[in-house]
């Protein structure tokens, strides 16, 4: 009986890779007890030494990214059992014998405000049996970047709690300071993520729809800060809880992603499958994912505040491209995902 292993970080601020770690190892068992391998799977969840969180194992988590390529194999043999199939899905964790590898994009590569990129991880990815990429971006990208040609496309899917008729909580904007109408952004503030453009947006907005609020989520960072911190309309909410994402985002009158550069770009999926018109950027992996579902524009001041502007129009075809981005969204499930990470460890068992 084949065995594979899911290696993991442990975090407790789980953001979208999280995400991605827990849908699909949670739904990927009943689909193993159900394949022809018969896989016995278990899960290797590392922390450093001193942390406090659950886990199975116990790394020097901050040397180990940097640690030359032989100690990192050195570790990896040592870690996981002879013989399995470990799908590492964490580049900072010490590579496998045998393993499948998620890559979510290449930004640590081309962004130095990103974390910089695990030293040894270009080498560990092209000898890697398979290389998942959650947007075909990515692997274009990584092909590009890193050379790689062994890689897989399996898109990230959406909750159900997002197709399951979301709607907005009001006790929640209340507690949230929210009032009125507003436009959601979601996520952090490193450059790929473009906020200035939106910090130049939002005025050109406001002065038309003063009753506007602009939301803004995502964990505390001071370029934010120092970018929306003087505007008016500007509510930052901080990180919100995940149960509470869905009624937030059902909420707004337009989602808008105005990032340069996502592996994936999943609150724009989000947003689309909740049934909020979307204004997203023309760039990386955003097209691939949006489609005909959203608003597309140049990831400019001006280029938003026209999207926007479109967006909150309403009328006949911003209906349609709603019901287009919900119908869109529904393709994108966890479970089509899971099964097609099944698919890649079967061909590697």
């Amino acid at each position: 009986m084949p065995r594979l292993v899911f290696a993991s970080v442990a975090t407790d601020t789980p953001m979208g890779a999280q995400v991605y770690e827990e849908q699909v190892i949670s739904r990927a068992g009943p689909l193993l007890a159900r394949s022809a391998s018969q896989w016995r799977a278990q899960r290797a969840i590392f922390r450093s030494m001193r942390s406090p969180l659950p886990g199975t194992h116990r790394l020097p988590m901050g040397i180990v990214p940097r640690a030359p390529a032989a100690v990192r194999r050195t570790l990896g043999a040592a870690c996981y059992p002879r013989g399995a199939l470990v799908h590492r899905m964490s580049l900072e964790l010490p590579p496998a014998p045998r393993e499948v590898v998620t890559l979510h994009d290449v930004a640590a590569w081309r962004f130095p405000d990103e974390s910089a990129p695990v030293r040894a991880a270009a080498h560990e990815l092209r000898r890697a049996a398979a290389v998942v990429c959650v947007s075909q971006n990515t692997a274009d990208e990584a092909a590009e970047f890193l050379r790689l040609d062994n890689t897989v496309v399996i898109p990230n899917g959406v909750d159900d709690r997002f197709l399951a008729g979301a709607a907005a909580d009001p006790a929640l904007l209340a507690r949230l300071g929210v009032t009125g109408a507003y436009i959601l952004g979601a996520g952090g503030a490193s450059s790929r993520k473009n906020l200035p453009a939106l910090a130049g947006a939002w005025p050109i907005l406001h002065r038309a729809h003063p009753e506007l609020t602009l939301v803004l989520s995502g964990p505390p960072h001071p370029g934010r800060t120092r970018l929306f911190g003087s505007l008016e309309g500007v509510r930052m909410v901080g990180r919100i809880p995940d149960a509470d994402v869905p009624s937030l985002m059902a909420g707004a009158a337009a989602m808008v992603v105005p990032s340069t550069y996502e592996g994936f770009g999943l609150p724009a999926l989000e947003a689309m499958a909740v049934g909020t018109p979307v204004v997203a950027s023309n760039r990386s992996s955003l097209p691939e994912v949006v489609g005909d579902g959203g608003i597309l524009v140049e990831p400019t001041a001006r280029g938003l505040a026209e999207g926007l502007e479109q967006a909150l129009a309403g009328g006949p075809d911003v209906d349609a491209m709603v019901a287009r981005g919900q119908s869109r969204a529904r393709k994108y499930t966890w479970d089509r995902c899971a099964q097609a990470h099944v698919d890649v460890w079967a061909a590697h068992a």
